[in-house]
């Protein structure tokens, strides 16, 4: 006998896996399982295999650590990118957000965190030491911190400004139009572009 308040355990396996996700509730979970069992099948394969090559087959670029069909992602082989340029983002999402700028010309290096001892988020689990080796094979002139304005990311940018003092390159940091507290990829454009353009040097924020 089934004990399930599902009229099948099958969805309701569906519901768990979607209320998995990000931002899904078990109502929103449900609307999605049974939106799918509308669709044709041949449609609900394909969402199944995209997202399974998604897994599988996406790459992460040699140098930046964006996500990347290639070795190399778009942006790091662009001629027309300054690689001197170097801008440090914790996720992804920060490099779409800042390149729906269009005010920045430069590549980035995506350390796929912030420090934060509170939840065992060390060093060693980002990607700062790969930073660090850019920094000292003398290929960057400025790195601009693109950090979110909270006390984790402020840690992880001074944390990285101590590694890297001893070498002679510009360390800037995104003016603060970007409010405290705020995460980058939630910031408008215009906000994020200024930001951008009205940078200011670290050592001015300590």
């Amino acid at each position: 006998m089934q004990s399930s308040r599902y009229p099948s355990i099958l969805l309701e396996n569906a519901v768990n896996e979607f209320s998995r996700l990000p931002g899904i509730g078990r109502k929103t979970a449900l609307r999605l399982a049974l939106f799918m069992l509308k669709q044709d099948k041949e449609d609900v394969a394909q969402f199944s295999d995209t997202i399974k090559v998604l897994r599988n087959d996406i790459r992460y670029c040699n140098i930046c650590y964006n996500i990347s069909d290639f070795e190399v992602c778009e942006i790091c082989s662009n001629p027309k990118r300054d690689t001197s340029l170097v801008c440090v983002v914790e996720s992804i999402r920060d490099v779409m957000a800042i390149e729906n700028t269009q005010q920045y010309f430069g590549i980035y290096h995506v350390l796929g965190g912030v420090i934060s001892p509170m939840d065992g988020i060390g060093p060693d689990d980002l990607a700062i030491k790969p930073l660090i080796d850019r920094v000292e094979n003398g290929e960057v002139k400025e790195l601009i911190f693109a950090l979110s304005a909270t006390m984790e990311g402020d840690t992880t940018n001074f944390y990285v400004y101590r590694k890297i003092s001893e070498y002679d390159i510009k360390v800037t940091t995104l003016a603060r139009g970007v409010a405290v507290g705020d995460e980058l990829e939630y910031a408008d454009e215009v906000t994020l572009g200024r930001s951008l353009i009205n940078r200011q040097p670290f050592e001015n924020t300590l």
